[in-house]
């Protein structure tokens, strides 16, 4: 490995082409091989020798991009496309590997972002596209920008993301628009942008994210109501008056929307705020308005 490269999993796994060269494999199979992810490059490894390839030569597919039928033991492996050719990747050591895959691949990435780019609904007409360090600490994502300036939230933080093609540096780029709270507690948005492998990752690791804390409860009409209305910054002591219901009927539906984890309590008894599965909610509960 290179000067300051990192090994992050190395793992017994095995390996699959669906399409190699430009042309779907007529009769794919499963091989064994070694899967080294490190964070400059992923390494297979195989008796014939061991193919190497850099982060900015792959990109993650969905499983709908895959043109031929394959055999059993897919659901748990991760399509990659190198150039014109797919391949699939099953590793023991990992669920979603696809997910590690592109931690490490955005993991110190030079990327451009724009931060904070809205606050509170309102666009930032200052607010520039610079270079950026990405960072992923944990679950911490910190940014680090021109001027030692450093911007961090949690991964769990994230609300919603959005992707949008917008003039970026005097070209057109893909920009993943993504919804968290600064250190003010403000709903704010940081878009990135930067090559095409970067976006995808993003966006596969973010909105796996917010896929992972999804569930089943569907909100009613009134819980949508209160969500909508403390996402517009309506104070919880004021909800009874806004939405038209007792004091006692908020009290249930605060206590049903901490049970499906879409806000966190800040004192005992009628004081909640918007978590970021609460604002994807309100947010969603908006949309179809």
């Amino acid at each position: 490995m290179s000067t300051g490269e990192q090994k992050l999993v190395d793992s017994a796994g095995d390996y699959l082409y669906a399409v190699k060269d430009g042309q779907p494999v007529e009769d794919p199979s499963w091989n064994s091989c070694r899967v080294i992810l490190t964070s400059e490059r992923l390494i297979l490894s195989t008796n014939g020798g061991k193919q190497a390839i850099p982060h900015g030569k792959i990109t993650v597919l969905d499983e709908a991009d895959i043109p031929v039928s394959l055999p059993e033991r897919t659901a748990s492996a991760t399509p990659f496309r190198i150039g014109n050719t797919i391949v699939l990747l099953d590793t023991q050591d990992s669920e979603a590997f696809g997910i590690e895959y592109c931690r490490a691949a955005l993991q110190n990435a030079i990327i451009l972002a724009k931060s904070p780019a809205i606050v509170g609904g309102v666009v930032q007409e200052n607010a520039a596209w610079s270079k950026a360090r990405f960072g992923l600490d944990g679950d911490q994502i910190t940014l680090g920008l021109p001027g030692s300036k450093r911007v961090s939230f949690p991964l769990d933080d994230v609300g919603t993301i959005k992707t949008a093609t917008q003039q970026v540096m005097g070209e057109q780029r893909s920009v993943v628009q993504v919804e968290h709270t600064d250190s003010q507690e403000r709903s704010v948005e940081t878009h990135f942008s930067g090559m095409d492998w970067h976006v995808q990752a993003l966006e596969r690791l973010l909105g796996h994210v917010i896929e992972d804390r999804q569930n089943d409860h569907e909100l009613t009409e009134i819980e949508s109501q209160v969500l909508m209305a403390l996402y517009s910054g309506v104070s919880p002591f004021e909800m009874a008056d806004f939405v038209g219901i007792s004091v006692d009927e908020v009290e249930e539906i605060y206590q049903k929307l901490l049970e499906v984890g879409a806000v966190d309590e800040i004192r005992v008894r009628t004081e909640v705020a918007l978590n970021a599965h609460g604002r994807n909610l309100a947010s969603e509960a908006m949309n179809e308005q």
